[in-house]
């Protein structure tokens, strides 16, 4: 449908709304660098959100150090996917009579913007707290030493967003740290690691570190105020209220500027449509949607923008908001959902003349639109200003081993978020998986490539590591520039949504930028895998990545089923599905291996266990009846003796102990079954004598054969 433009009543019922806004005047909203750049020059910048929307001046280019494992020569060389990406280092200097692991060793002028790590002791048993050193401009004087744990989110520094690991949920030891504090330097800054266990190359032996390392260069001549300790003490009241920002929520509308909504339904394969018809910048966007099936509508709802006749932005609207298509409220300093429904995101996107937002529903459900809202500032265009776009697209149940692989490194294979083409700088990404299998599917590392380069600057250590955690944790966090608002897919099939913002690690490229992430999984199976990518560049830049309006109408993964072919055994009655009514030790969930022949490649698993622990299930009858009762369990070398009961009838006893893995169908007798809910009854007796004594048990699912 064509837009209309809104002449009536706004409470109107209207399928497409266009809004118009005018002002005379515009103003500049960019922070000027005619001093030196320095700690407090960064934070400022770091919280001006319109920073990003102009070419940066002065220029810089933004790098990486991390600890990749250097076996990662050349796409051509076996090490390609290379992944000990652990205790890397770029040389080893002896100081008074230590050893120090040179981390970064950069002229400058420059400024550390990021730093994440995580670590181990020798064998994966021992937390390390080795010692992190900080020398700047050529001395011998470390500016910055005390334990890593410590100097990074520990208060050696700074606390706050600026220093923070992930959830605290997360246990200590595989916690993501990362340090967000701006650390300049005028001429060199090098970044050492000192500790007194062993370290040795690729951590095969010794004590692990991961890290990564973004830093700024500066143009020769720069002015830069070298970071000391001191300024934390002196702009302690600056810093305070910079963390505070970081943590506030939303953009609050200022004077001089206008706002533009619409609301109402969305019927299928319409558009909803506003348009901003003179010049200036959105700083506030706002889209809050109803449906019948909402998952479906996050997916199947797009933005589209069109900024001075240049579509910039087509993008699913969950996706855009940094949610997926299902994810608990969270924020960040670009978005937010609320408890409510309203996704917002705060990017700063200026246009010369003329803007038009879309929201084209691709379903065949009606969706409703609760708000579709903008906030719009003056702008003066000038040849630093920059458009913005975001691209979406997804692998849809892409296998995860490349064609002819058997082994995880050697299926691994890049995925290739965006190619862009001009001049711009790149902000942020939002990625969303549905995994396919009880296994980590982001063991890969990004490569990003500016202007041409054949060997990445930006090249990394995890997935999970370049999104701000560690150790594939599933657990929700929030913070300013990196979110994990879902993370049930990381060790179980399910949706995970990991996001990645960008403020002072912002990435210019003044030719083009590639940026790959590996799709590393630890099993051969299928997964969703869709990229969202966030960059700002000069009117006539192109991407690689087209609308792909046939792939974000196809129905949303919710369970394995949808992106994993299964075999399921006819009139099974799936154990992972029964209701766990109680239990009295040990472990339930559900364990999907695919290679052991269970329906739904599936069964419940019930681990650690003592013997006469209980647990008690509830499984359904449809109809009344006389029935066998067929159960098909797992054993294997460390599965116990266990009895099985209905309805607390007599049991029978089963010695799970066998040499391999494997199940076999077993009969629990034939019993009068009313139609409601039933409970099995399992107990551990205990243990075969041979078996190993972890109190496991399997139940692939039940079979009732009606007599």
């Amino acid at each position: 449908m064509k837009p209309m433009r809104w002449t009536v009543d706004p409470c109107r019922r209207m399928r497409s709304a266009l809004i118009t806004l005018g002002w005379a005047g515009c103003l500049g909203a960019t922070a000027a660098f005619g001093a030196a750049i320095s700690l407090e020059s960064l934070l400022d910048e770091m919280v001006d959100r319109a920073a990003l929307a102009r070419l940066p001046d002065p220029p810089y280019t933004c790098r990486q150090a991390s600890s990749y494992d250097r076996g990662t020569v050349a796409p051509d060389q076996p090490g390609w996917f290379a992944n000990m990406d652990r205790s890397h280092f770029v040389r080893i200097e002896e100081r008074n009579g230590r050893k120090e692991y040179v981390m970064m060793d950069e002229a400058g002028p420059g400024a550390v913007v990021r730093i994440w790590a995580t670590w181990h002791g020798p064998g994966g048993k021992n937390f390390s707290n080795g010692t992190l050193r900080f020398y700047f401009d050529g001395s011998d004087t470390p500016a910055i030493e005390g334990p890593i744990s410590e100097v990074l989110d520990g208060g050696g520094l700074i606390t706050g967003p600026l220093a923070e690991g992930v959830s605290p949920k997360t246990p200590y030891g595989q916690r993501g740290h990362n340090l967000y504090l701006p650390i300049p330097y005028a001429k060199h800054c090098k970044i050492t690691y000192s500790t007194d266990v062993l370290v040795d190359r690729g951590a095969y032996k010794g004590e692990a570190l991961y890290y990564q390392i973004n830093y700024r260069t500066y143009p020769e001549g720069t002015a830069v105020k070298t970071f000391d300790r001191q300024q934390l003490d002196a702009l302690r009241g600056k810093i305070d209220a910079i963390q505070r920002r970081l943590l506030e929520s939303g953009v609050r509308p200022q004077p001089g500027w206008r706002m533009a909504q619409t609301a109402g339904p969305l019927a299928p394969k319409d558009t909803r449509e506003l348009l901003l018809d003179h010049p200036g910048a959105i700083r506030l966007l706002t889209v809050r949607l109803t449906a019948a099936d909402l998952e479906q509508a996050l997916r199947s709802t797009v933005l589209e923008i069109e900024f001075d006749g240049e579509r910039t932005v087509w993008c699913p609207v969950g996706e855009f908001f940094g949610r997926g298509y299902r994810s608990a409220p969270f924020r960040t300093w670009y978005t937010e959902v609320t408890p409510e429904g309203d996704m917002s995101c705060f990017w700063v996107m200026p246009y010369q003349q003329q803007a038009r937002l879309r929201l084209i529903n691709l379903s065949s459900q009606e969706v409703g639109v609760g708000k579709f809202q903008v906030a719009v500032s003056p702008w003066t265009w000038d040849d630093r200003s920059l458009h913005f776009h975001a691209t979406w697209h997804q692998l849809t149940k892409v296998r995860s081993f490349r064609e002819g692989a058997t082994k995880p490194g050697e299926g691994a294979f890049d995925v290739n978020y965006v190619t862009i083409q001009g001049r711009g700088v790149y902000v942020g990404d939002t990625l969303t998986v549905f995994n396919g299998t009880d296994a980590w599917w982001g063991e890969g590392d990004e490569k990003i490539y500016v202007d041409g380069e054949t060997f990445p600057s930006h090249i990394g250590t995890g997935t999970e590591d370049y999104y701000g955690y560690a150790w594939c944790r599933p657990e929700f966090f929030q913070s300013p520039f990196h979110a994990e608002p879902i993370g049930e897919g990381n060790f179980h099939p399910g949706l995970t949504v990991n996001s990645r913002y960008r403020a002072l690690d912002a990435i210019p490229f003044n030719r083009s930028l590639r940026f790959d992430m590996e799709l590393w999984h630890w099993r051969n199976t299928q997964l969703n895998y869709a990229p969202t990518t966030f960059w700002y560049a000069r009117p006539g830049a192109t991407c690689n990545i087209q609308p792909d309006p046939a792939t974000a109408a196809l129905p949303v993964a919710r369970e394995r089923a949808d992106v994993v072919e299964v075999y399921r055994v006819p009139g099974a009655i799936e154990g992972e599905t029964l209701k766990v009514i109680e239990k009295t030790g040990g472990e339930v969930e559900p364990q999907v291996i695919d290679s052991l022949g269970w329906s739904n490649d599936t069964q419940l698993w019930w681990k650690f266990a003592k013997p006469g622990d209980r647990l008690l299930l509830e499984f359904p009858v449809a109809e009344s009846g006389r029935y066998e009762v067929r159960a098909n369990l797992t054993k294997a070398i460390d599965y116990g003796i266990v009895r099985l009961s209905l309805d607390g009838r007599p049991g029978v006893e089963f010695d799970r102990y066998h040499t391999a893995v494997a199940h076999d169908e077993l009969s629990l007798g034939t019993h009068r079954l009313e139609a409601g809910n039933h409970r099995l009854i399992v107990t551990l007796v205990g243990h075969n004598p041979q078996a190993l004594k972890k109190g496991m048990f399997g139940l692939d699912y039940l079979r009732l054969i009606a007599q």
